[in-house]
């Protein structure tokens, strides 16, 4: 039996691919998608190779990662419960396809992962294996085995001499991408306990942060980010240099307590400077570009949108016909978003576009020949009319 594990190096993983071995007498190829987390890749081979792999496969997928996954997930301005940006919700479905690919290039029968039986991952996972290839065997080992804790997993690993990135006394969950870095677990269980600023990695501290402001420019052809400050770039260059300007104005922190798809509220702590930045921008586009029941009907599909993402269902009908309907709307929106920077703060100072509907001889507060103000009495008096006639009812 082979098995394919998507594996991180991480503590998690690295328990888990002993496991297996162990557990069902099975060849493990580990796979790990390369998201732009600024691994050293040949340390994770030797790593997964040490442990026990029997085959390592690595593949660099960030430019279909934001490509594919996050610009979509953008052009619809998607954010869970309106705060989260879904870092780790696009990048399960992508490394659960390949991983699907890896199986079958390799002849697995079994796919696992190191998602617990608590989290959301699990089902991100497990949907996306299943609408690829439901013919796999899904291992989950923090589902089956007896290892009912991190500190039970540390003990473990350093039984079976397997070195680890977490000790006791820092035990934080985290996972990076291009597009965020997440943190949860350990001191940050505590809702009320504010995250230590050593933790951050992708964003300075505000305090830190520049004291004079700075101006980005972010131009969008169709809804996607296509150059910064006039330099065209390619989806995952552009968003790590965003990454960088956000980031060193502190712009991105997000901590939060979030209800998971398993019915349990979490705490996580987020980074996400750049996607901020194109989320902010992108708007901005929007209120030029859009129009108005075009703009409200859109919006009014997005938490249903975010939903599906989060709980797992890229690969699902619903969230491709959503897409399809998002991203009609998005033909027009094409032109330039500025914006300045500062302490943490990001503030549109521009917006301009070819496509826009914005009409300053309609909208002036100053003489103008297209308008007549008077026309406004009747259409309020017919949007009223209903409420005159309620009131008429409850008086009588």
């Amino acid at each position: 039996m082979t098995i394919v594990l998507a594996y991180s190096g991480g503590l998690d993983t690295s328990v888990i691919l002993t496991w297996l071995k162990e557990t069902y007498q099975a060849e493990v190829v580990a796979f790990s998608a390369d998201l732009g987390q600024e691994e050293d890749w040949e340390a994770v081979r030797r790593k997964a190779l040490a442990t026990g792999a029997s085959q390592v496969v690595i593949k660099d997928l960030k430019e279909e990662f934001v490509t594919e996954y996050v610009f979509p997930a953008f052009r619809a301005n998607a954010a869970y419960e309106q705060s989260y940006l879904m870092g780790t919700s696009l990048a399960r479905p992508i490394i659960a396809k390949h991983q699907v690919l890896v199986a079958e290039e390799t002849g697995a029968g079994a796919v696992s992962h190191g998602a617990t039986g608590k989290g959301n991952d699990q089902v991100r996972f497990e949907l996306t294996y299943m609408a690829l290839n439901p013919g796999l065997k899904i291992i989950a080992p923090w589902r089956d085995w007896d290892l009912t804790s991190r500190t039970a997993l540390i003990d473990y690993a350093r039984d079976h001499g397997i070195p680890i990135p977490v000790t006791p006394a820092r035990p934080y969950s985290s996972d990076a991408n291009l597009l965020h870095i997440s943190y949860e677990g350990g001191i940050l269980e505590d809702p009320w306990r504010e995250p230590p600023e050593d933790m951050y990695q992708m964003t300075a501290a505000p305090e830190k942060a520049p004291d004079r402001p700075e101006t980005v420019e972010i131009a969008f052809a169709q809804g996607d980010p296509v150059a910064v400050n006039g330099e065209p770039l390619s989806p995952a260059a552009l968003l790590a240099r965003l990454n960088e300007i956000g980031g060193r104005h502190s712009v991105g922190r997000v901590d939060l307590v979030e209800n998971r798809y398993v019915g349990m509220k979490c705490r996580g702590v987020y980074e996400t400077p750049g996607g901020t930045l194109i989320q902010t921008a992108h708007r901005a586009l929007e209120s030029l570009t859009l129009d108005r029941e075009v703009m409200h009907l859109r919006d009014s599909l997005i938490p249903r949108y975010a939903e599906l993402v989060y709980y797992g269902y890229w690969f699902s009908p619903e969230r491709e016909l959503l897409q399809k309907l998002i991203d009609e709307s998005q033909q027009r929106v094409s032109g330039l978003a500025r914006l300045k920077l500062y302490k943490s703060g990001v503030q549109v100072t521009g917006r301009k576009s070819d496509h826009s509907l914005y009409r300053e001889d309609f909208a002036t507060f100053e003489t103008d020949q297209v308008y007549r103000q008077k026309d406004a009495e009747g259409f309020i008096r017919l949007n009223g009319l209903r409420l005159r006639i309620r009131h008429m009812v409850n008086k009588g």
